[in-house]
């Protein structure tokens, strides 16, 4: 590293570039400053603010034409409560879908779904459903079944709920994920008008609103932007599920056994993946100016936020 910024010191190149070259490496804005300018730390500042609008721009040019078809594997945990683990399992069975009654763990599988408990929840009964690794709209199906049968047991949710989601992101690059962060930071005004009010910042899905998109576009590694998050799991976007499960988890959604609002927003979280794979969206985006969603999708969510604000 120190050999490294010898030669841009060294170099012929203008002020400005060794800077942005610096920069580029890692050092600080005061760092530069003083290596470069005599400590002018409002030059490096300007050419920092450049740097970042041309980021930015550069980030925000999307391909146009991107193919949403769902093929990516997601898994799901539904919090409710209501029926007793036994009973539910022994109703799933019959409806043809493995499922195992077993103690609070985080083991993934493959073959078969888990009832364990949660002690965050309250109510009678109270349970956590975690589906295996389920795989795109075959997965789904599988889901509208188990969603059946909920309904049949009766089963309830109330504001302890909720209904985490998480999507494989063992393909991610650094882009990515910070396309991901900035992208869901833009959006989460509009996300939260479709969310109950008790998901909309809690102790359990914290917001993304005090996480800076500076900070996020520093991150050269997903480490690095598991520490912007503070490495807390319990923010409406969980990075610390990369190191267990190689996904990210979104936490957000309130809970629910209803089959059409789980589709719905899984489909929303993949479509914004496969978005943030080639950019961001514009600061200050409406709903009804989501790019990634169909006119379709647009009038559900919107539909749900006026239900929400009525």
């Amino acid at each position: 590293m120190n050999e490294q910024i010898q030669q841009i010191l060294n170099s012929a190149g203008t002020k400005t570039a060794k800077i942005q070259q610096l920069l580029s490496l890692g050092l600080t804005r005061r760092q530069v400053a003083d290596l470069v300018t005599n400590g002018n730390y409002g030059f490096v500042q300007n050419v920092y603010a450049r740097m970042m609008r041309e980021a930015v721009a550069a980030a925000e040019t999307v391909i146009p034409e991107l193919d949403y078809t769902f093929n990516r594997n997601f898994g799901i945990e539904i919090e409710a409560y209501n029926c007793t683990r036994e009973k539910l399992a022994s109703e799933l069975r019959q409806a043809g879908i493995s499922v195992a009654v077993e103690g609070y763990n985080h083991n993934d599988y493959r073959d078969h779904w888990k009832l364990v408990t949660d002690g965050s929840l309250t109510g009678t009964q109270t349970f956590e459903l975690v589906s295996p690794i389920l795989h795109g709209e075959q997965g789904l199906e599988e889901l509208e079944k188990v969603c059946w049968v909920l309904d049949l047991c009766n089963v309830k949710v109330n504001e302890s709920c909720g209904l985490h989601i998480h999507m494989d992101a063992a393909d991610f690059d650094i882009q990515t994920w910070r396309n991901l962060a900035i992208t869901y930071k833009r959006l989460e005004g509009i996300i939260d008008g479709f969310m109950p009010r008790s998901r909309r910042n809690n102790r359990y899905c914290k917001t993304l609103s005090g996480i800076s998109e500076d900070s996020i576009r520093r991150a050269r590694t997903i480490t690095d932007l598991r520490r912007v998050f503070r490495n807390d799991r319990y923010h409406k976007v969980n990075l610390e599920s990369y190191v267990r499960h190689q996904t990210v988890e979104f936490r957000q959604h309130g809970g629910t056994t209803n089959f059409t609002k789980m589709s719905a927003w899984v489909h929303f979280l993949e479509k914004m993946i496969t978005f943030a794979q080639q950019g961001l969206v514009h600061q200050r985006t409406t709903l009804s100016g989501i790019p990634f969603l169909t006119d379709s999708e647009k009038l559900y969510f919107k539909i749900r936020t006026r239900k929400l604000t009525a």
